[in-house]
């Protein structure tokens, strides 16, 4: 040995594939053609379509029972100041070389949809409601866990405020680095929920989601989005970056 440490190329980008396969492989061998034909209707279809059939229908059913057990009265933990994770961990589909960020002055957050009055909201505008602070832990659906510090409007004091209709189905959010995702309107209206402008007491810095994230402890990370620039009430199905690949909708942590 020459003493140079091996080369191990960075695969953090293609996990969500593996990921996938491993999901599609574990079924393929789990049930035989004829048995995947006789699940979630998916008739009389060649290998590969029935197990990205039955895997959609899993996922559909899997999304079910998460919604029915979900209540709006049940509070993820709350962690003493001494929990915290020194330094919270930065997460995207891309490196930290590549974060992008805006004028905070300039920013404004659109909304649209099922909303009666849809001005923008600027920093200032937001930071003028009512602010709530929580110490919880962000769940990655990668396997780690940290606990961060987070405060900002509760967003379902937010949808009020600007007259959404809260008995739509689903909230659209959009963000500035091309993610999005989207929730059911109980999550929205969650108590814990929050539109994130602080962390650990400070303006939020870009690798955390500034100008602003939603922080939601009763979902996985990807369903916490960051540099959000919109959004939108909706009672059609929106999707979502991480969600049009595979990975459950509902996202319950």
């Amino acid at each position: 040995m020459n003493g140079r440490k091996p080369y191990r190329p960075d695969l953090s980008a293609l996990q969500p594939e593996f990921r996938r396969i491993e999901r599609r492989l574990m079924l393929r061998g789990a049930l035989s053609l004829g048995a995947l034909s006789l699940l979630g209707g998916c008739g009389e279809l060649d290998s590969d379509d029935a197990v990205d059939c039955v895997l959609r229908d899993m996922l559909s059913f899997n999304d079910r029972v998460q919604a029915w057990l979900f209540s709006r009265n049940r509070l993820a933990r709350i962690f003493p100041a001494s929990a915290i994770t020194k330094p919270f961990p930065f997460n995207a589909y891309y490196p930290p070389s590549e974060i992008r960020t805006v004028d905070p002055a300039q920013w404004r957050l659109e909304l649209s949809g099922l909303i009666e009055n849809k001005k923008p909201w600027s920093l200032r505008d937001l930071r003028a409601l009512p602010q709530q602070s929580q110490i919880t832990r962000h769940i990655c659906v990668e396997g780690w866990s940290a606990i961060g510090s987070w405060s900002g409007v509760p967003l379902s004091l937010f949808l009020k405020r600007v007259g959404a209709d809260l008995r739509a189905k689903y909230v659209e959010v959009k963000c500035f680095d091309d993610y999005f995702t989207s929730i059911d309107m109980e999550t929205a209206l969650h108590p814990q929920t929050i539109l994130a402008l602080d962390y650990a007491d400070e303006t939020l810095p870009p690798e955390y989601g500034a100008p602003m994230k939603i922080r939601m402890p009763t979902k996985l990370g990807y369903k916490n989005p960051k540099y959000v620039s919109a959004i939108g009430v909706t009672n059609t199905y929106p999707g979502g970056y991480w969600e049009n690949q595979g990975y459950d909708w509902f996202g319950g942590s």
